[in-house]
């Protein structure tokens, strides 16, 4: 399993992510033996957020009452969990009171008594950075929360939130995958007058968390875009892409999703690439793929049959 370094924390952890969002419907053993896979890979980084499962907290509980970690279990782990969304409306929710009471039952929920990484749950327009600040420092004085990061946040939201914070922004967690890449492929096609892909959306994201040892956390890397279905095995909208997974697949004798996964870990930002699967197989087949070092060809080949310009 490849390492990668999260530099603000001070930590090595794998480059992939096991993230347990839908394990909320999942048996005590499948819960079990879906992280039991993660760890025999070389996994032990764990994501979940308050609002995963169909009640708050729902999937972190799951997780607490299959797992039954002892202490000592419990500290071979990386437990990361975010806050700031909520479900009714929805809306978010950066105020000093959210954050404590969120932290506090994501802390009861899973067993534990201390949350490694804590993220804010995508942008709250109103967010005022002198109460995410003070709620960092509770936090982190009282043991709680050693680590603080963000899930989609501009450079501009960041470097806001840092006009107050005296911890640092360790992560940021942004979707990413092979055809949904304009975090990367923007840059690809700078001063193209007429291309949609010129265009700047994220104001130089990625060299920014690079700039500054912020960590990129890749989230949905087998999906097509917002909301939408996996592009591994979519030949309807995706058969140029497939063609090339399945070459290089064989080539590596790894699995398209593997590819897929190996894409975004051959990128020179050192991202963690998390994973949304609940099925452990899917799991092995990321992993392998992690390891694999495309070429620049390989790689930029994925990235026009995914339909991006490469001038």
């Amino acid at each position: 399993m490849k390492t990668i370094e999260i530099p603000q924390a001070g930590m090595t952890a794998p480059a992939l992510v096991l993230g347990l969002m839908r394990i909320a419907a999942k048996s005590d053993d499948e819960v079990r033996e879906l992280v039991r896979t993660a760890r025999e890979q070389g996994i032990d980084f764990i994501d979940h957020a308050d609002i995963y499962g169909p009640e708050p907290h729902a999937c972190e509980r799951r997780f607490a009452e299959a797992m039954r970690m002892t202490p000592s279990e419990r500290a071979q782990l990386t437990i990361q969990t975010k806050a700031g969304i909520v479900r009714d409306g929805p809306y978010f929710d950066f105020s000093y009171e959210h954050l404590i009471e969120t932290v506090n039952g994501s802390l009861q929920a899973l067993g534990t008594d201390y949350i490694d990484i804590l993220l804010l749950h995508r942008p709250d327009a109103l967010v005022e950075p002198e109460e995410v600040a003070r709620a960092f420092e509770e936090l982190h004085t009282a043991g709680k929360v050693r680590h603080f990061g963000v899930s989609n946040h501009t450079p501009g939201q960041i470097e806001l939130l840092k006009t107050a914070l005296t911890r640092p922004i360790v992560a940021n967690q942004l979707q990413l995958s092979v055809p949904h890449a304009a975090l990367i492929t923007q840059g690809l096609a700078a001063n193209m007058v007429g291309l949609d892909q010129s265009i700047s959306r994220d104001a130089g994201l990625l060299d920014y968390c690079r700039l500054r040892g912020i960590t990129v956390q890749a989230w949905s890397p087998s999906h097509a875009g917002f909301g939408t279905g996996p592009f591994v095995g979519d030949r309807e909208n995706f058969a140029e892409l497939n063609d090339l997974l399945d070459e290089l697949a064989e080539r590596y004798d790894v699995t398209p999703n593997g590819i897929a996964t190996a894409w975004i870990t051959r990128h020179p930002a050192q991202m963690q690439v998390v994973l949304g699967t609940t099925t452990p197989g899917r799991v092995v087949e990321a992993a392998a793929g992690s390891d694999v070092v495309l070429t620049r060809p390989e790689w930029y080949g994925l990235a026009r049959a995914a339909g991006h310009t490469v001038p």
